[in-house]
């Protein structure tokens, strides 16, 4: 990174540092552009940039190294999530293999056993190749992370909450535990986004996100970040973008900077609606069980509360069977069975055909994800149309 670049990098992240999420997300990084006074960060579709002379550049060589739109997005996740740093991949995987290409052979990680399905497919069946160990323990008791940590332990890596059983790790704790041990903490914060949880606050060393789900929220882009609280995780990071080349187009980087100015208002209407739907599906005599950390008899309820500013839109609930399931998903109309979240479209899945299917029969039950379970990402509709779809979809049960 040219020392240009970082300069304004660091500028434009100290004049917005104290203010609110809201305008953070609207103006930081976003700043109107100097030569045309555009107030929307252009596209910068350019492979490389003219030299003034040799080694004489502003701070940009070549587009998979750096871009204008793409320093942009990263200026303005560094700010959302308390960070010196976010780099940005092509995908949400992209970030996690990136953050796991930091370690070395022999080195082991400790990890939650109720993980995004592609996250164990790419440790166990890519980088166990390289000399990688894992290990995958229930996180959401924050001794069972102490007790599993060995002298190469070098990383923990946990989803709070969880994807799909909304189980929650004490963050706080855990990042204690890291600090005496000197292990990276590394939190996948994409169900919650910086607006309700800020991991880096709590004690945290890297946050990732798939910026494919709420931060871009309109589910038109794929992409991944992992903001960091330490320049010297940045720095390996901003190197392995230049050196492996997963890096986010301008083009993709643009939808997340569009989607960013709406988080904080769209994050809220996922949250009161996503209450409001829990508490429907909670009493609804078709359904059998609901994991929603805003509940009160989820069992962390508590920890959700001090943890995290609020809920969000992720709902699991049981529907009793695979049979009641696939009842229920061909009837839907408002939701739309897919296999993301995040977006302003209410979205609804299957997690042992779709997302967790990669896990085999036995691991899935080994961590509570059965057939009959049914996953939702509460959007930005009138809520009462997506109770009345729910409604008619769970009745033919």
């Amino acid at each position: 990174m040219g020392n240009d670049r970082r300069i304004s990098q660091i500028i434009l992240m100290k004049k917005n540092k104290e203010q609110g999420f809201a305008t953070r997300a609207i103006h930081c990084g976003q700043e109107p552009d100097p030569m045309t006074g555009a107030v929307t960060v252009p596209i910068y579709p350019t492979s490389t940039y003219v030299q003034q002379g040799i080694g004489q550049n502003k701070g940009y060589e070549y587009a998979r190294v750096s871009n204008p739109t793409r320093t942009r997005l990263e200026t303005n996740l560094a700010a959302l999530e308390g960070g010196v740093a976010a780099p940005v991949f092509a995908s949400g995987m992209a970030a996690i293999n990136a953050v796991v290409s930091l370690l070395k052979s022999g080195d082991h990680v400790v990890c939650g056993n109720d993980l995004y399905g592609g996250t164990p497919r790419l440790f166990n069946n890519v980088m166990t190749g390289f000399g990688l160990e894992f290990t995958y323990i229930d996180t959401s008791e924050a001794q069972n992370v102490e007790r599993a940590i060995r002298k190469n332990t070098r990383m923990v890596y946990v989803e709070t909450p969880t994807n799909p059983l909304m189980r929650l790790s004490d963050l706080a704790t855990i990042s204690q535990i890291c600090r005496q041990k000197k292990v990276s903490l590394v939190v996948d914060n994409t169900f919650m986004s910086p607006y309700f949880q800020q991991p880096l606050a709590l004690g945290a060393d890297m946050v990732v996100h798939s910026t494919t789900k709420f931060l871009n929220g309109h589910s038109d882009g794929l992409g991944g970040v992992v903001v960091c609280a330490k320049q010297e995780d940045a720095d390996k990071l901003a190197f392995l973008q230049k050196a492996a080349g997963a890096i986010l187009s301008p083009f993709e980087c643009w939808l997340v900077l569009r989607g960013v100015k709406t988080l904080a208002a769209r994050m809220e209407i996922h949250d009161r609606s996503g209450r409001i739907v829990a508490d429907f599906l909670s009493k609804h005599k078709k359904v059998k069980a609901v994991f929603y950390p805003g509940l009160p008899d989820h069992p962390q309820h508590a920890l959700a509360r001090r943890q995290m500013s609020g809920f969000g839109a992720m709902i699991t609930f049981e529907t009793g069977s695979l049979k009641n399931a696939n009842k229920m998903l061909k009837k839907v109309r408002v939701c739309s069975l897919g296999e993301s979240l995040g977006g302003v479209e209410t979205l609804i899945s299957h997690p042992a055909t779709m997302t967790h299917a990669g896990l085999g029969v036995k691991d899935r039950k080994a961590i509570g994800i059965t057939d009959g379970l049914v996953r939702i990402s509460v959007g930005i509709e009138d809520v009462d149309d997506i109770l009345d779809d729910l409604d008619q979809a769970l009745n033919v049960i």
